[in-house]
């Protein structure tokens, strides 16, 4: 049976564990990633803003014309909105990077479960297990957290999304990106892998410190018999 300690430290990193699964569950499900303003010019000096809300599946735009016009709300999938196919790549690998993470997640909360209920301490159930889930795991959200800049400002893809709403040719005049919640709250998923880590770590190297304690003496006891 594990030790009341190994129970606690185990524990602390199940819950850390649980708390970036749900994190990841969050991104996967929200569409608040992006807020974007692109603005166009047209005929007759008319100038017409789009503002896109999205994420990873779904947009939601409006359109507001010079005069002050403003045009309901549309929605559409993400993937008929792009229409390169680098711009479809990347938003594609950061869908299936996040579900990797999201299973990388679950794993470490089923290796940290059973540690605080058992002791399998010399397999790959045991630390090495959780320190490879949730390095990976945080690897692959930093992956993420780059991916998605680089398709917003190296792909344009706010552009391309903003062509398919108003769905006129147009030139283009400015553009203003916010990040919003749905891509900041990977922050969190990669701190609490670190924390998960750190928590094991400490626990293991407390074990190994008692552990050399214990085989002093003994080794301490058979000097004496010797010289003896």
């Amino acid at each position: 049976m594990p030790t009341r300690q190994k129970t606690l430290m185990y524990g602390g990193a199940f819950l850390t564990s649980v708390a970036s699964f749900v994190i990841i569950c969050v991104v996967l499900g929200t569409q608040g990633w992006m807020n974007s303003e692109i603005s166009f010019s047209g005929r007759n000096s008319t100038t017409t803003t789009v503002s896109l809300t999205f994420g990873l599946f779904q947009v939601t735009c409006a359109q507001v014309i010079s005069a002050g016009l403003q045009l309901s709300d549309s929605n559409f999938p993400v993937a008929e909105g792009l229409s390169s196919n680098g711009t479809k790549g990347i938003n594609t690998a950061i869908i299936v990077l996040l579900v990797l993470t999201l299973l990388s997640s679950l794993l470490s909360s089923g290796f940290t479960c059973t540690n605080t209920v058992s002791s399998p301490y010399q397999t790959f159930l045991g630390p090495i297990g959780v320190y490879t889930w949730n390095a990976i795991s945080g690897i692959l959200t930093l992956l993420v957290m780059i991916l998605f800049p680089v398709n917003i400002e190296g792909n344009d893809m706010s552009m391309e999304l903003a062509i398919k709403c108003i769905a006129v040719s147009l030139t283009h005049t400015r553009s203003e990106h916010w990040y919003d919640y749905s891509y900041w709250i990977l922050l969190p998923s990669i701190i609490l892998n670190i924390v998960t880590i750190i928590i094991i770590y400490f626990y293991d190297h407390a074990r190994y410190s008692k552990k050399k304690e214990q085989e002093r003496p003994i080794e301490n006891a058979s000097k004496d018999v010797i010289l003896f």
